[in-house]
Order: C-alpha cells, then structure tokens, then sequence
C-alpha cells in the first residue's frame, strides 16, 4: 500500500487551485460533479497528492484547524529560499524565521486558509 491521496478542506476550489499552483504543484484532475468536484493537485516532486475538498456546511468550521492546529503537513525542498518567496507571493505567511534543525532549514508557514505547514530543506 501507499498513500495516494489527502484531502485538504478550503473555501474556494479556484481559490485554492491559484495558490497551489502558484508554488509549483500540478493539477492533475478538475472534474465537475455537480454540487462538488474532484479536484487533485501534486507537488512538483511528486509525493502523495492532495484533493482539494470545498467545505460545505458544518465542515467550514475545520478549514484550517483539520490537524487540531499543529502542523500538519511538510513541503521538502531544495531551494527555501526560493520557495518562501513563492509561498509568500502566492499568499502564504510564516510564522518564524527559518531556523536550524539537525535534520535541516525549517519554518512553519501557514496557506491563507490557516493550515500549518513545514517548510524543510533537509540537511546534506
């Protein structure tokens, strides 16, 4: 087995089809089905993608609180600097400085929907 795919609960699908693709990640599937669609998108060096799930009624309640707050999903990366300017243009924030870890360059940003995410270039 292998995880495939996550779902990540937001607002908007255009919304967020932007700010993803802005960083980089591919969209693989944008299907109309109806009330909803099927939207998956993809780092660009690969890993498990992401659907994209438009929260409807109750659920809009854990758009960016779907891991009870902490940080709850790690981008890796070869280039931080380059990548903190694509996240930051494309409308994430972050809440540190990029800090050293024995296992690299890390901080925690945020998407503009909340979520908290690593940032990591992982140490040579």
């Amino acid at each position: 087995m292998r995880l495939s795919l996550i779902a990540l609960l937001v607002p908007d699908y255009d919304e967020a089809i932007a700010f993803f693709t802005a960083l980089g990640f591919d969209l693989i599937e944008d299907t109309d089905q109806g009330e909803k669609r099927w939207v998956v998108i993809r780092p660009p060096g690969g890993g498990s993608d992401i659907l994209l799930a438009r929260a409807v009624d109750d659920q809009a309640e854990a758009i960016g609180f779907q891991t009870g707050g902490r940080v709850g999903f790690f981008l890796t990366t070869t280039d931080f600097a380059g990548d903190a300017a694509r996240i930051r243009a494309a409308g994430g924030f972050f809440e540190e400085r990029p800090r050293e870890e024995p296992y690299g360059t890390v901080a925690v940003f945020r998407d503009p929907w909340g979520n908290r995410w690593d940032l990591i270039q992982p140490a040579i």
